[in-house]
């Protein structure tokens, strides 16, 4: 369910009391048979090594490139191996540095970085200063953080893990894979509408009813069993055209609907200055909550024990934390931590690169390209994801990256280009048969 994600400590513990030297030339022959396998046709190849063991990488698979005919050259190669800072880095690159990074992505031919791209920091994944844009990373054991978050993961091209002989260490973070959909349970043959998971959607407000529709279906698809929608009155009459299984009730009896569910979805078209109405239902209510869209408007730490999520994009957890969503950007894995500690609950940072930070744990990544998510709706999906898989009783962090998971599945099983977020819903049944 889970792989590890190493930092740049964690990986020099895992260092600790092997022989360098053979690691050494492990790493360098490894970055030189992928090479080797990644550009047959070339002849000639530029390398910049720096001094410490990132470099020595380098000059081995150099000497190796060399003993199998290729040729280092200093202009016009075919192909680039970036051996000069490696996982050590923190913060910008020095002057001297950052004009090799340049000189790098400045040939117009593919880079294979070794351990992760110089100006990236393996660690979290921030590229403060000049770093390399690189075709491909052989990475050391096992994947690093950096290379998995943004904007680290998009510097990375593709990664290439070579074994150098160390042994499995536990770590902060990890990658969640699909395997975390076999945490969702489904229903049994004593189950009924209720026990199977009851869904409370508040939002639909006149004008954004598609939002807090998409997420009631997505909650019946991701196998809930009952799904109920709280709206202002005048939106009901539309709200009943779009999800003709869900029960509609006015928005001032929400509480009274909450007595028959068992998690709350709140915000997906709820309209803003609905702070009130919000605090109260997360204050007042023992439901496990994800907050989502106009529900995160202007929220403020609350006081609950129920297991709650926040699922903002980078816009919306920069307000939350009283940043810009730029500085959230370049800094996701600080921006997930900072949200977490001031919310004390599980948050889910949207993106190319989804995290799941929780109170007292490391952060969770949810890889894969999704590209065809950047569509509308597909938030207010997850959303709907989210609360079925609360509703049937997962635990915060479980939830929402099992949910995460699905998400990035139905939009792998949709059309490539011009998919829309009902498209999400039709294919979630098929992964989740699949788990």
């Amino acid at each position: 369910m889970l792989e590890p994600l190493y930092t740049s400590d964690e990986m020099k513990a895992a260092e600790a009391g092997h022989d360098v030297p053979t690691m050494m030339e492990r790493a360098g022959r490894a970055v030189a048979e992928e090479a080797l396998r990644r550009y047959p046709e070339a002849r000639t190849f530029a390398l910049h090594a720096g001094q410490g063991a990132n470099g020595g990488d380098g000059k081995i698979a150099a000497r190796i490139l060399e003993e199998n005919g290729r040729r280092q050259v200093d202009e016009s190669p075919d192909f680039v191996i970036d051996a000069l800072l490696g996982t050590g880095i923190r913060g910008a690159p020095r002057k001297d540095a950052a004009a090799q990074i340049e000189q790098m992505n400045a040939y117009g031919a593919p880079v294979l970085a070794v351990d992760a791209p110089s100006g990236v920091d393996a660690s979290t994944g921030e590229a403060v200063g000049a770093a390399v844009s690189a075709d491909a990373t052989v990475t050391m054991h096992a994947p690093k953080v950096g290379l998995a978050v943004a904007p680290g993961r998009f510097l990375s091209g593709e990664v290439v893990v070579a074994d150098i002989g160390l042994d499995p260490r536990e770590t902060a973070n990890r990658l969640v894979t699909r395997n975390v959909l076999r945490l969702v349970p489904r229903k049994g043959t004593r189950d009924n509408k209720y026990s199977a998971g009851s869904v409370l959607v508040v939002g639909g407000a006149p004008g954004t009813t598609g939002a807090a529709a998409l997420s009631a279906r997505a909650a019946f698809r991701a196998d809930a069993g009952y799904v109920a929608i709280a709206a202002p009155a005048d939106a009901l009459p539309t709200l009943e055209t779009l999800v003709v299984e869900a029960v509609k009730r006015p928005l001032a009896d929400v509480l009274t609907a909450a007595d028959r569910a068992s998690a709350l979805a709140l915000g997906p078209g709820l309209g803003r200055g609905q702070q009130a109405l919000v605090r109260r239902l997360l204050e007042e209510t023992r439901l496990p909550a994800v907050v989502d869209a106009d529900a995160l408007f202007g929220l403020e730490p609350f006081d609950r024990d129920a297991p709650t999520v926040l699922t903002p994009h980078s816009g919306e957890l920069a307000r939350l934390i009283g940043e810009e969503s730029r500085w959230v950007d370049a800094h996701r894995l600080e921006a997930v931590r900072r949200t977490v500690d001031r919310f004390r609950c599980v948050v889910l940072l949207k993106g190319a690169d989804t995290l799941i930070g929780a109170p007292g744990e490391g952060v969770w990544v949810v890889g894969g390209d999704a590209p065809s998510l950047a569509t509308a709706g597909s938030g207010d999906v997850l959303t709907g994801i989210v609360g079925a898989f609360l509703a049937k009783g997962l635990r915060a962090r479980e939830a929402a990256a099992a949910a995460a998971v699905a998400h990035r599945l139905a939009a792998a099983s949709g059309p490539e280009r011009g998919l829309v977020a009902s498209d999400l819903i039709d294919t979630l049944p098929a992964c989740l048969a699949l788990s």
